[in-house]
């Protein structure tokens, strides 16, 4: 009976870590940390955005595609074995911010950048995102960002004249001390 209680409680806790790790709060905090460190608002979880989500990710459940969904709105994807989790999606693409530059509203040569400017892209206000484990065994994660961002001639913190004098490679500074 105590072998079976200790089972138990192992399984609960994996599975209560493996759900926390996932929450909408998991992919909520890593988005509004990069906005801040550029100076872009925070963005709210959007139960609607989160359902086409879930219901795209659904759909790559057989293939696990890195395949856009064609909807309406923004969209980062992510594929991860053994495993991927929220934190983990949103690292990988905030990790694009090395490849972009603000003077030139560009991403280095060969290099991509557009998962970054998505998740900073100031006028992007919602997000909805959801993961499935693959047949194949892979995480698939999807985001979707409502209004969508990554407006060609556009820059995702605004325009040059809209902003103080900035370096794409420095951060600004947070009002810690209130």
């Amino acid at each position: 009976m105590e072998s079976l209680i200790i089972c138990f409680l192992t399984f609960a806790l994996l599975f209560h870590s493996s759900k926390a790790q996932n929450s909408p709060q998991d992919y909520l905090n890593p988005h509004n940390e990069a906005r801040r460190q550029v100076g872009v608002g925070p963005m709210t979880w959007d139960n609607r955005l989160a359902a086409f989500a879930q219901n795209y990710a659904n759909q790559r459940i057989g293939d696990c595609r890195m395949q856009h969904s064609g909807g309406p709105y923004g969209e980062n994807l992510a594929a991860g074995f053994p495993q991927l989790n929220a934190a983990g999606a949103v690292k990988m693409w905030v990790d694009e911010k090395q490849w972009y530059d603000y003077n030139s509203n560009s991403c280095q040569p060969d290099k991509v950048c557009g998962h970054y400017t998505q998740v900073v892209w100031r006028n992007s206000v919602r997000l909805g995102c959801a993961r499935v484990r693959c047949n194949s065994g892979w995480d698939f994660i999807t985001c979707n960002y409502d209004p969508p961002g990554n407006w060609n001639g556009e820059r995702p913190f605004g325009d040059l004249e809209e902003q103080p004098d900035f370096d794409s490679k420095l951060e600004l500074p947070t009002d810690d001390h209130e």
